[in-house]
């Protein structure tokens, strides 16, 4: 990356593919932040950039280096691939680190589990510029889309139907909203409407607190 690309990255901020760090702070921190990358449409972590675009620097790029190998190999599952690079801007070191969207998604933080347990596992996503974890519905999509698991035939029954009949008159539906709706469980109000994503029937949107909607893509 040349200077002049970097100076430009950071004058725009942080934003959904791209994460300020002043330094390397905890592995599982760390961990956390590139698992969000690889999970959502992946992204760079600039380590030696304060939050408010102050160009701060590393003391040790080897240092860095082997606390970043550590956190994708040791801290994430399945382990991240990544590409690092080193960026000498204004006489300070910048550490870049280059997360790829992942094909193997959702990764975890590491619980050496050898079950995936949804309720359990703790899953990052991007949203805007925040990585926040992952609602069961989003796991379950994201797990979907890893398998390439698209829907389509689905039945459209009388718990879709009312879906659709509540946004015609709502621009959203919640997972409570349609339990409430119909009279039935969580859990299967949950997988309605991830099935309906699915289908290519509905859009599922994120809110930076992690609540999740879902609006007819009509």
């Amino acid at each position: 990356m040349k200077k002049q690309n970097l100076l430009e990255i950071i004058e725009k901020g942080e934003n959904l593919t791209c994460e300020f760090k002043r330094k390397f702070s905890t592995h599982e921190k760390i961990a956390k932040e590139m698992i969000a990358f690889a999970n959502t449409k992946g992204g760079t972590i600039f380590f030696g950039v304060d939050d408010d675009k102050e160009i701060i620097g590393v003391e040790s790029e080897k240092a860095e280096a082997e606390l970043i190998e550590e956190a994708a190999k040791d801290y994430c599952a399945p382990p991240l691939k990544y590409k690092i690079e080193f960026i000498g801007i204004k006489g300070k070191e910048i550490v870049a680190v280059n997360i790829p969207e992942s094909d193997n998604k959702p990764h975890r933080l590491q619980d050496y589990s050898n079950d995936f347990d949804i309720t359990k596992a703790v899953v990052t996503i991007r949203v805007n510029d925040k990585s926040i974890q992952a609602s069961k519905e989003m796991i379950r999509l994201l797990k979907a889309e890893s398998g390439n698991m698209k829907l389509k035939k689905y039945s459209i029954g009388a718990n879709e139907k009312n879906v659709f009949a509540y946004l015609e008159k709502n621009e959203t539906i919640t997972v409570k909203a349609l339990s409430e709706l119909v009279n039935i469980s969580t859990r299967r109000a949950s997988r309605t409407l991830v099935k309906m994503v699915r289908a290519n029937l509905l859009m599922i949107h994120t809110k930076e607190n992690g609540e999740e909607y879902f609006t007819s893509r009509a």
